[in-house]
C-alpha cells in the first residue's frame, strides 16, 4: 500500500541530494540498454521519408514535445501529436510515410494504446519507449526501448520524476545518434535556428558586417602624420590601413601608433606614416565566419581586422564593435 503522507524526515538539502542520486542511477542504467534494439530504432527512424510523429500522455507528453523539438532542430523532421487529440481528428496529421515514437512509462496508457490499431492500419513503423518489456505498447511496437527505473525520486513513488528523466535522456540519445548518422553540420544547425544567437554566430560572415568602399580608411606610407590623423578621425575606426598604389596592404596606422609618435616628439607635418606604422597587420577574408573574426580579435587582443580579397588587396575592415552590435559576441 502506498503511503498517503510524507513525513519531513529529511532536510531540503538531503531531499535534493537524494533526488539527484536516484535520477543519476536511472540515467546510468540506460547505458546498459544501448544495444541492437537502439541501433535498430536509429536505423528505422533514419530511413523514414516523412516525419517522426512523437506522442505521449501527461508528463510523457511534455517530454515527448521536447524530444520532437530536439529531433526537428537536429536534422530529423518531427512533430508532436497529442494522443487524445489524435483520436479526435489529429490523426489527419499522420501519413503513411511517417514513423511513430510513442512514450508511456507503464506501456498501457489508454490514449496511447488507442493509437496502435490506427497506426498499424497506416502501416507505419512504431518505436516505443516504456518501462516494461511486457507492456501492451512494447509488444505492439517494431522496436522497444526500455526506460524503466527502479524507483521514482518522489518519496510516494507516484510523481513521474526519475522515469521522465530517463525518457528525456533516451530521447536525446536517439536525436544525437540520428544527427551523427545523417552528417548534420553546424551550418545545418544554424539553418534551423536562424533567429537566435546561435544562428547569428553560425550564419553571419565577415562580408555581412565589414566596413567597405569609401568608408574604409586608407593612406599611403608617404602620408604625413597630420593627414593620417585627419583620415582616422573622418572614418571613425580608430585606425587606418596603409596601402600601395594598387591597394595592397603594407601595414596599419592606429591611434596607438599616433600616440607613441607624439610621445617620441615626431613632427606631425614632416613625419611620414611609413616610419611609425605597424607592419604585419592581422587580416581575414570576406567568406570567414564572423564568429571566427571575434575569436581572432580576442586571441590577438585587437579591435579590428583588415579584410582582403583574393588578390590581397584591401576591401574593408571588420570591427569588434560592429560584431557586438550584430549579436555575434
Amino acid at each position: 500500500m502506498v503511503n498517503s503522507t510524507v513525513k519531513p524526515v529529511r532536510s531540503a538539502i538531503e531531499s535534493a541530494q537524494r533526488t539527484i542520486a536516484i535520477e543519476l542511477q536511472a540515467v546510468a542504467a540506460l547505458q546498459q540498454r544501448i544495444d541492437d534494439q537502439f541501433a535498430k530504432a536509429v536505423a528505422l527512424l533514419a530511413a523514414v521519408e516523412g516525419r517522426v510523429i512523437v506522442s505521449g500522455m501527461g508528463k510523457s507528453g511534455h517530454i515527448g514535445s521536447k524530444i520532437a523539438a530536439t529531433l526537428a532542430s537536429t536534422g530529423t523532421p518531427a512533430q508532436f501529436v497529442h494522443p487524445a487529440e489524435a483520436c479526435h481528428g489529429d490523426m489527419g496529421m499522420i501519413t503513411r510515410s511517417d514513423a511513430a515514437l510513442l512514450m508511456s512509462n507503464s506501456g498501457t496508457t489508454s490514449e496511447i494504446t488507442a493509437l496502435l490499431p490506427l497506426l498499424k492500419r497506416l502501416g507505419i513503423p512504431i518505436v516505443a519507449m516504456t518501462g516494461s518489456d511486457e507492456s501492451t505498447l512494447a509488444r505492439a511496437a517494431d522496436v522497444h526501448l526500455n526506460i524503466g527505473v527502479e524507483e521514482e525520486a518522489c518519496p510516494l513513488d507516484l510523481a513521474p520524476t526519475a522515469s521522465t528523466t530517463a525518457n528525456l535522456v533516451m530521447g536525446d540519445a536517439l536525436a544525437i545518434a540520428l544527427l551523427e548518422q545523417g552528417g548534420f553540420t553546424a551550418e545545418d544547425f544554424a539553418f534551423t535556428h536562424p533567429g537566435g544567437a546561435l544562428g547569428r554566430r553560425l550564419l553571419t560572415r565577415v562580408a555581412d558586417v565589414l566596413v567597405e568602399g569609401d568608408n574604409v580608411p586608407k593612406i599611403t606610407k608617404d602620408t604625413s602624420l597630420a593627414d593620417a590623423l585627419m583620415e582616422i578621425s573622418a572614418k571613425g575606426l580608430g585606425m587606418s590601413t596603409v596601402v600601395d598604389d594598387d591597394d595592397h596592404l603594407l601595414g596599419i596606422f592606429t591611434d596607438g601608433d599616433l600616440r607613441r609618435a607624439l610621445e617620441q616628439r615626431h613632427d606631425l607635418n614632416s613625419t611620414q606614416v611609413g616610419t611609425v606604422m605597424s607592419t604585419g597587420a592581422k587580416t581575414i577574408n570576406t567568406d570567414a565566419l564572423a564568429a571566427e573574426a571575434v575569436t581572432r580579435m580576442e586571441n590577438e587582443r585587437i579591435s579590428a581586422l583588415v579584410v582582403l580579397d583574393s588578390k590581397q588587396c584591401v576591401i574593408g575592415v571588420v570591427q569588434l564593435l560592429a560584431l557586438l552590435r550584430a549579436g555575434i559576441v
